[in-house]
Parts: C-alpha cells; structure tokens; sequence
C-alpha cells in the first residue's frame, strides 16, 4: 500500500510538474445556447458571466483537464420578462442552483485541429456525462507577450435530463419549446 501511495504520488508530480495552466481571456470569450421556439425558429440566449480552466501535460492539448464553472443568474436572451422566467423555479431555479459546470473526463485528439471532449455536466443539481466537439483555433503570441489558444466548443443536450420540464403548449396544442439545446462556445485561453 505504501509503494502504490509514493507511485501515485510520482506520477502526480510529474504531471503538475510539465502540465501547463491556461485560463480563460474573459473579454474573448462566449458561451451561447439556443432553443427551437415554437417548433419553428431557434431563441438564442447566452450566458455573461462563466470561466473556463484549462491543464494541459503537452504542447498539443491531448490529455487536456477542463473545468467550466458559470453563473446562471447571468443568463441574457435580450428578453427581460423570458430572463426572468428561465433564472425562476419553473427552469434553472437560481435561487437553489446558482451554478452550472462542467468537468471533463476525457479530451481526445481526433486530428490536428479537433478534438473530442468527455465530461460531466451539473446543471439544476443533476449530473449527466455529455460528449462535446472541439475545434482548435491555433495558438498565437498576443502584442502584449502572452500566448494565447482559440477552441470552438458544439455540443447539443436534452434539458429534460437535467430536470428543465417545464413543457407549455400552444391552443393548437403544439409544443412551446424544444428539449433539445445546442450549445456553442468560443474561448480565447492564455497560458500561465
């Protein structure tokens, strides 16, 4: 048991000791949803105030560790009266789930400019595994000396698995909005 203790604590340091730490460029950065209305067009809505941290083993991002933390009072559909109805009981219920987020599992190199994501996402208190597609954007140095990585993140959800069940219908009877959500986020991350 000793040997397995001072091996796990090798590797461990090994790994904090060449992983790189990214963190998220706040002013290049979004994280936008939509939803199908009524059946025939998409509302799109985004969240302002989230972060995103990124360690890495290697210079290519294979292996990388993901974690997004947002605010979900935040949340912006250029609606008042829809923002007001989404932060209440009836969908994310903000006053008991001020948070949602995101930790990965896995993020594996599909070829040079993808990648696939693995990870569990907590939003309304319930956590499901979800699969997300990441384009590497490239990796510059900014004017200011410091190095900066561009990923573009699609993914799409069932809210009803995450306990968002309101489900309101038309007189026509037809549904309000869509389960499906697709979710769309740029990150800008900088090194160090």
């Amino acid at each position: 048991m000793k040997k397995m203790t001072i091996t796990a604590g090798i590797v461990f340091s090994i790994f904090t000791a060449y992983a790189q730490s990214w963190t998220m460029d706040k002013a290049h950065s979004r994280l936008v949803f939509n939803v199908t209305h009524l059946m025939v067009s998409d509302v799109e809505g985004k969240i302002k105030n989230f972060d995103v941290t990124v360690s890495t083993p290697n210079d290519d991002f294979t292996g990388a560790v993901v974690d997004l933390t947002a605010d979900v009072s935040s949340i912006n559909t250029d609606n008042d009266y829809r923002d007001k109805d989404l932060k209440g009981a009836g969908f994310f219920d903000v006053a008991k789930f001020p948070t949602l987020s995101f930790k990965s599992t896995s993020f594996t190199k599909v070829d040079s400019k993808n990648f696939k994501l693995k990870g569990n996402l907590t939003i309304h208190g319930i956590t499901k595994p979800v699969e997300l597609a990441v384009e590497y954007g490239g990796t510059v140095t900014d004017p200011y000396g410091r190095v900066k990585s561009g990923f573009e993140i699609n993914g799409k959800i069932n809210r009803q698995d995450f306990g968002l069940i309101w489900g309101g219908k038309t007189e026509a009877g037809d549904v309000m909005i869509g389960d499906d959500v697709k979710l769309h986020i740029n990150v800008q991350m900088i090194k160090g």
